[in-house]
């Protein structure tokens, strides 16, 4: 059977992740489609991606085939911030 899962929701909770985890997990998907979104939209290759953010093509090919489980948070921000990327991190109470 196929579960539908509403936009916004956490796919990783869907998934059975624990919350905390899958804070952490969606995050790392979020950067990880925000950088192929970089690759793209400056009609990067791999490799000229890889020079770019100074990691091997092999690297950036696992990145853009989104294999997340290969990439840590710390890492995923660091290539943002190389590729020039802005973010803000917002935290709240959650009760």
């Amino acid at each position: 059977m196929t579960e539908m899962i509403e936009a916004g929701e956490n796919l990783f909770i869907a998934l059975g992740f624990p919350p905390h985890e899958a804070e952490v997990l969606q995050m790392r998907a979020d950067l990880m489609a925000k950088l192929r979104l970089w690759i793209i939209d400056n009609d990067l290759t791999q490799e000229e991606a890889s020079e770019r953010l100074g990691i091997t093509q092999s690297r950036v090919s696992n990145l853009v085939r989104g294999h997340w489980k290969k990439f840590s948070l710390d890492m995923l921000l660091t290539l943002a911030i190389k590729a020039g990327l802005q973010f803000k991190i917002e935290l709240d109470w959650v009760a």
